[in-house]
């Protein structure tokens, strides 16, 4: 598949995030190769992404319009339409940080439940 590429894609290990559905869609990934104009991303599911979406890659300061080209149970890859633009300016209200942290927060203890209950599971199951 290499050859054809027009460029090389440097390896890499960035966090991404693929944002869809006029913004109302999101979800992480990994930056595993990337180029100017292109990328490979690594995710938990692949079956859920449209054919474009924007790629915010926080360490790099840019978002990606993205197209889909191919796609893999745990990885895609993409081309970039165009140049990147700077990313969006975070929150910084305090109270909308505040509310941020807060459902963060709640998602984090929801998972540590999830992942203990999995924990005792996996242990009732072993001799």
């Amino acid at each position: 598949m290499s050859e054809l590429r027009r460029e090389t894609r440097l390896r890499t290990f960035l966090k991404g995030r693929i944002v869809f559905n006029n913004g109302n869609s999101s979800m992480d990934c990994l930056v595993r190769d990337l180029s100017g104009s292109g990328a490979r991303l690594m995710l938990s599911q692949t079956a859920t992404l449209p054919g474009g979406f924007d790629l915010l890659i926080p360490a790099r300061d840019r978002v990606h319009r993205a197209t889909l080209r191919w796609r893999r149970e745990d990885s895609i890859g993409v081309t970039f339409a165009e140049e990147p633009v700077r990313a969006p300016v975070l929150e910084t209200d305090p109270v909308a940080l505040l509310a941020r942290v807060q459902e963060l927060e709640a998602e984090n203890a929801s998972l540590r439940r999830q992942l203990k209950d999995a924990e005792a599971m996996l242990l009732e199951r072993m001799p």
